[in-house]
């Protein structure tokens, strides 16, 4: 027994995202992470690439607070009172108080009656949607959901599934109509900001309408959002896309591993609905917990988040967004209005996307461009991720690097 024979199709399928320009390639190696000074942010040390120090501007940990001196000293007590690991799935002997006081708190965050904490988001997504969704369940997404929900509706296996266009809910109403008397329950999923984009989904509309059709399907018609892009950076405190928007799902998937800089993922409910999961999510039963030294480092980036700290650090976010945007409007370029820190920079085509990414690379910046088919045809871009720790003269240094690119090969 041996790979032999299908090593070749590996080889082809690499070949294939080549010439696709869809290929990662080897991973960057952070070696280093330097403290800010002289009034710039960190910056890190990359393996291979000596003494740089280049300016993050792709990172997901939109406070900063993975860098915070109280979260990683929270991180350390809990590993030397707990061990380094669980040990153990959640049910058999791996649930640390870390991780039951992490989820009373994830649950008064949202105003829940209970919370979930899974390995990370992904693995939400994927637990949770299919023990929504049975034989006779039509589920219904929006055209620009994250990968997790595409698989997630895959593996449930639903009655029918039908896609609205991006963020148009009269073509949500429509697809809703099509399937009176054909299904007994509807799932309504979105992500609640994009993260290719950075918009949000109009969530108080989308709870709107869904409760004003959710009679005609017998049994009702469920919304779920993963605010993972959300929560911990958008809103006046953080509470993600539900604040922004002024509205509420009925099941919200958040991540540990973004705006509050940790790891791991988790899902807010009524108890029931989180007792249910409980027992039935393969992905909760048979993985083990994020660790308790992850699980009190998320606590406390938590108390930060839910403080006047926290507000001052998502004022800050929000001042260096309008302050990078308009150098992009005064530069030329293209972008997407809106409010999150994702500021997606719009190329429209693949090569030129590439030689940008690589001029910034070459002037110290590590920026991530996505092309098609991460991308449709025509919306290739650079993904800038802005953070609280970037500085005025951060900027600057990236608008000057920018403007210093003519777009020739």
């Amino acid at each position: 027994m041996s790979l032999r024979k299908i090593k070749p199709l590996f080889a082809d399928k690499l070949a294939a995202l080549d010439i696709q320009a869809a290929r990662k390639g080897r991973e960057r190696v952070t070696t280093a992470i330097i403290p800010a000074k002289e009034g710039f942010g960190p910056r890190c040390h990359l393996a291979g690439h000596g003494d740089r120090k280049f300016l993050r501007m792709n990172s997901n940990s939109y406070l900063g607070l993975s860098q915070h001196p109280a979260v990683i000293g929270a991180a350390e007590e809990a590993a030397r009172r707990f061990g380094a690991g669980p040990g153990a799935v959640r049910f058999i002997s791996g649930t640390c108080l870390a991780h039951t006081e992490l989820e009373e708190k994830l649950a008064r965050f949202h105003g829940r009656e209970a919370a979930m904490i899974m390995s990370s988001a992904y693995a939400t997504v994927m637990g949770v949607l299919p023990q929504l969704i049975t034989e006779e369940t039509l589920v219904v997404s929006d055209a620009l959901n994250h990968n997790c929900i595409i698989n997630a509706i895959r593996l449930a296996q639903p009655r029918a599934k039908a896609v609205y266009r991006h963020l148009d809910m009269e073509d949500l109403t429509a697809r809703l109509s099509d399937f009176r008397g054909r299904a007994k329950r509807v799932v309504v999923v979105t992500d609640g900001v994009f993260s290719m984009r950075g918009d949000h989904a109009p969530l108080a509309e989308l709870t709107a309408l869904c409760l004003g059709l959710e009679d005609d399907f017998p049994e009702g018609i469920i919304t779920v959002a993963d605010d993972s892009h959300g929560v911990g950076a958008f809103g006046p405190s953080g509470r993600g896309s539900e604040e922004h928007t002024n509205s509420r799902v009925d099941i919200l998937i958040g991540t540990l591993g973004k705006g509050f800089g940790i790891n791991g993922g988790y899902v807010v409910g009524d108890s029931l609905f989180i007792d249910y999961l409980r027992e039935t999510a393969p992905f909760y039963i048979y993985s083990n917990p994020i660790t308790p030294a992850e699980a009190a480092a998320a606590s406390k980036a938590l108390d930060i988040v839910d403080s006047s700290a926290g507000v001052l650090l998502l004022e800050k976010l929000q001042s260096s967004r309008k302050l990078f945007t308009h150098g992009l409007e005064s530069l030329g370029y293209e972008s997407i209005a809106g409010d999150h820190p994702i500021v997606p920079l719009i190329i429209r085509d693949t090569a030129k996307t590439a030689r940008l990414v690589t001029h910034l690379f070459a002037h110290d910046i590590l920026a991530t461009g996505l092309n098609y088919p991460v991308v449709p045809k025509g919306d290739e871009e650079i993904r800038f991720q802005l953070n609280a720790g970037h500085t005025e003269k951060d900027i600057e240094f990236l608008l000057g690097a920018l403007k210093s690119f003519t777009g020739k090969r």
